[in-house]
């Protein structure tokens, strides 16, 4: 069954599984897992829809969406389709300056807010903002202003819409609703200037869904996925789209910080993510091994063995396995892998989508090699999220995939830039018709911003951001993607920024585990009393720099990192981060500029 109209979705999903879980969440209070049947989903869904309706929210206006992934959430996105209305997300850990912006651009009068931050946040908006008029608050605890007037809580907010009126308007916006209904406006995290919003219509999605159905025809209603990226992202909002559109119960992780926890209790067999939570994954592993007693060491290297040859030179190709070898595979699923798999809490994993930026060829081996079904994908805001990705057998290694159906991509023979055309490409920015205008070739193809190569026809490859792209002052060009890929698979490195631009040589700047060079410090008997005395101390560094010079081996020469810089505070988002965690490079370079300089000192 292909995908309906999101006004009409979670309705006709209803009448199909009725009582059956659509919907699950950790309650507060109790910490257990509270279920949501697609009948009550279906009926919240509709009571948010007349309360828009009866607050005079009319067709194709702005509403915006500024909190964590809760039921709510889906209540108000799937509320505003009914109605025709456009739902415009915001990242919980937006600053008001980033909220402010976003409701001024978009001329947003009603606002739903999560928790106590984001309310006090948009409150702050609310009292300089000549477009928000009122505050919709999704959780019952947060506590108003008492000069507050006329923000309500969202329970309260339901009570207003229930009646025969308000029903009436929904069903005959429902009845009228277009695919050509602008559905949503994403505005992007903005890594070099002002964010734009990228506006999707019903139609985008729809053939988001139908694509994705032909290439992933197994997800079904018996599925389990972690919502826990955040829904204002379009990776896990079209991703969560598609489960629901295939029946698949959807887990919403709240709080980030307790994904370690909510994964082993709920076991999902799905769930999106970006790079940096298999990069930690991957380095928790390195670095538990290299404690181990030599002799685990010695068995879960003859595993990996093992694994890497089962996938890499049989399964990948679709070649028969041999039986010696397929003993021995299985033997080491059920042990060692297993184990594994068992303690991040997806030992009943089937399908984990990972894109949103580069993933080291290194660990996108050992996730294969040790059987945790990774999927490598590349897309954008701009294109409903998927553009392509790599199938679970016959990959080319070291790809972003095969390129979706139906949609056109080719190469710009001058910069090598990735172009794409298709259904699920966006229209163009809001309000910004000069940056649309430059988004777009003469034959109106999207510009990504991508470097790449095509190979075998519809298999992708990416080279590096071309806005990212160094030179230094050598003639030699840099990707830091790249490099910044290599050396995040390390534990004992959290994040990096790699500099180069103008540049004699590669330097970078370096955020290491706090939690990881305390332990160190403790066990080498080193002496510190903050953080800023551990990233200066010499043992420390020359630790670091042996860290750094052991995942350099595969560089050319004139891309290794010759100086770095151990800093005493993360890069944070709002500031040197987006809210997607991609480096806002000019922000750092500002930011850093003294300490940058230093390390080009003769």
């Amino acid at each position: 069954m292909l995908c309906c109209h999101y006004a009409e979705l979670i309705k006709r999903q209803a009448k199909h599984y009725g009582s059956r879980t659509a919907l699950k969440y950790r309650d507060d209070t109790t910490n257990k897992w509270q279920k949501i049947s697609w009948t009550e989903f279906a009926e919240k869904v509709m009571l948010t829809a007349k309360a828009m309706a009866e607050f005079g929210i009319k067709v194709q206006e702005k509403i915006g969406i500024y909190s964590q992934n809760m039921p709510q959430y889906l209540y108000t996105d799937f509320g505003a389709y009914s109605n025709r209305i456009v739902s415009i997300p915001m990242y919980a850990t937006n600053s008001p300056e980033q909220v402010e912006y976003t409701i001024n651009d978009s001329g947003i009068h009603t606002l739903f807010v999560g928790e106590q931050l984001q309310y006090n946040n948009a409150y702050i908006v609310q009292k300089r903002s000549q477009f928000l008029k009122r505050i919709i608050v999704f959780d019952h605890s947060v506590l108003l202003n008492p000069e507050d007037k006329t923000s309500v809580y969202f329970d309260n907010f339901l009570r207003l819409g229930d009646n025969s009126h308000a029903e009436s308007v929904v069903r005959i916006r429902t009845k009228e609703a277009l695919p050509e209904d602008l559905a949503t406006i994403i505005y992007t995290s903005g890594t070099t200037g002002v964010s734009k919003g990228v506006m999707l219509t019903h139609a985008n999605y729809l053939e988001a869904m139908r694509t994705h159905s032909i290439r992933i025809p197994y997800i079904s209603e018996k599925d389990v996925s972690m919502c826990f990226l955040p829904l204002t992202h379009i990776f896990e909002k079209g991703w969560t789209y598609y489960c629901l559109c295939k029946g698949v119960t959807v887990a919403i992780n709240r709080d980030p910080k307790m994904i370690q926890k909510t994964l082993p209790e709920v076991k999902p067999t799905l769930m999106c993510n970006v790079p940096r939570f298999w990069e930690k994954v991957y380095a928790g592993a390195q670095e538990r091994m290299q404690k181990a007693p030599g002799s685990i060491q010695k068995i879960f290297d003859a595993a990996l063995k093992v694994g890497h040859r089962y996938y890499f030179d049989y399964k990948n190709n679709n070649i028969s396995v041999p039986t010696g070898l397929k003993f021995k595979f299985e033997f080491y699923n059920k042990t060692v892998f297993a184990v594994m798999r068992k303690v991040i809490g997806i030992e009943k994993g089937r399908f984990f989508p990972v894109a949103g930026a580069p993933l080291s060829n290194k660990i996108y081996e050992f996730l294969l090699s040790v059987n945790i079904p990774i999927i490598y994908g590349y897309g954008l805001s701009e294109t409903t999220a998927t553009v392509s990705f790599c199938p679970p057998t016959g990959n080319l290694f070291g790809s972003i995939g095969k390129v979706m159906p139906d949609l056109q991509v080719k190469i710009d023979p001058q910069n090598n830039e990735i172009l794409v055309k298709g259904k699920t490409v966006t229209s163009g920015y809001y309000n910004k018709p000069e940056e649309t205008k430059k988004a777009f070739t003469e034959d109106g193809f999207f510009r990504t911003g991508d470097a790449g190569y095509i190979k075998d026809g519809d298999r992708l490859f990416f080279t590096e951001r071309i806005k990212d792209l160094y030179k230094t002052s050598n003639g030699k060009y840099i990707a830091p993607q790249a490099i910044e890929a290599i050396m995040c698979g390390d534990a004992y490195i959290e994040q990096i920024a790699v500099i180069g631009d103008e540049r004699k040589f590669v330097s970078a700047l370096v955020v290491p585990s706090y939690e990881l060079l305390t332990k160190y410090a403790e066990e080498k008997n080193i002496s510190f009393t903050s953080t800023e005395d551990l990233v200066h101390n010499p043992i420390i560094i020359r630790l670091m720099e042996a860290r750094v010079e052991k995942h350099q081996k595969t560089l050319a020469p004139y891309e290794k990192i010759k100086r770095f810089t151990l800093l005493a505070e993360p890069f944070k988002m709002g500031c040197e981060l987006t809210d997607t965690l991609k480096l806002r490079r000019p922000a750092i370079l500002k930011k850093y500029a003294e300490v940058i300089n230093a390390m080009y000192k003769e």
